[in-house]
């Protein structure tokens, strides 16, 4: 059973890829469902994870979903907010369908994300793949990650809020090996810790829109 951790009276769950991302200052301050990388594990552990907590009649009030992400226009080392997620794998637009949403599902191309804290936003686009260098050029959004959207469409099956926080390590350049992607992760755990710490005071508001 994944646990959440209780914050202004409600119930959140912190959701994370991979170890790597899960630094000393982040470890201080929660403990996270891991997923594993990319959208199919995303989807997997989220679903089940929320499953297991909807039998025990525990389902979290908000899910965190934060670690890192990819931008050519976002600032390195800096923390955003998720403001909407889409997928960028989708494309059935060959059958009349736009570009971006799942066939014979109701959803729009760029998911909402809630938004409580005061920190500057970006759209995420979530897919498979490592994006680097022109690649993003194809990319109508200014943060590619490979879990998000997956953990969005678990969140919205079980009726449970969501929230993301990404801190960009890498781009806009080539990205070509692992120490890329992970030379700034220290950073972002000192940077994505500092931006939890704001939740308390932002769940004890009212002006919460999308929380249950």
């Amino acid at each position: 059973m994944p646990d959440f951790k209780v914050i202004a009276g409600k119930r959140v769950l912190f959701v994370m890829a991979v170890e790597a991302e899960y630094g000393a200052h982040l470890r201080a301050r929660f403990s996270p469902l891991l997923t594993g990388v990319g959208p199919v594990e995303a989807s997997i552990h989220m679903a089940i994870a929320l499953h297991r907590l909807e039998m025990a009649n525990a389902l979290p009030d908000l899910v965190v979903s934060l670690g890192s992400a990819g931008s050519r226009l976002c600032e390195l080392g800096q923390v955003y907010q998720v403001a909407s997620v889409s997928w960028r794998d989708m494309d059935a637009s060959r059958l009349g369908f736009v570009k971006g949403v799942t066939p014979f599902i109701d959803h729009p191309v760029d998911v909402p994300l809630c938004q409580p804290l005061s920190l500057q936003s970006a759209r995420l686009s979530t897919g498979a793949n490592i994006v680097g260098g022109d690649a993003y050029a194809a990319i109508d959004a200014e943060m590619v990650d490979m879990e998000t959207f997956a953990i969005a469409r678990a969140c919205d099956r079980f009726g449970v809020s969501l929230m993301g926080l990404r801190g960009i390590s890498d781009g806009p350049g080539e990205l070509s090996d692992l120490l890329g992607w992970t030379e700034l992760l220290g950073l972002l755990d000192e940077r994505l810790a500092a931006a939890v710490d704001l939740l308390p005071a932002a769940l004890a508001s009212h002006e919460l829109p999308g929380l249950r």
